[in-house]
């Protein structure tokens, strides 16, 4: 689940990039933005479950 949080993060970080530098493709800043609020919404709710199991 870690790894998963970690791709979904950095995913949404090259969108956003992407969508801040090329005009013609603004959705991916949305999409990015999206990514990123699902990542860290992901990490909050591990976070506050208490599971902390390394894999």
């Amino acid at each position: 689940m870690n790894a998963l949080l970690v791709v979904v993060a950095v995913i949404a970080i090259v969108l956003l990039f992407f969508g801040g530098f090329v005009p013609t493709v603004q959705w991916l800043l949305w999409v990015g933005i999206v990514l990123l609020a699902v990542a860290v919404i992901m990490w909050l709710v591990r976070m506050m479950s208490g599971r902390r199991h390394s894999v």
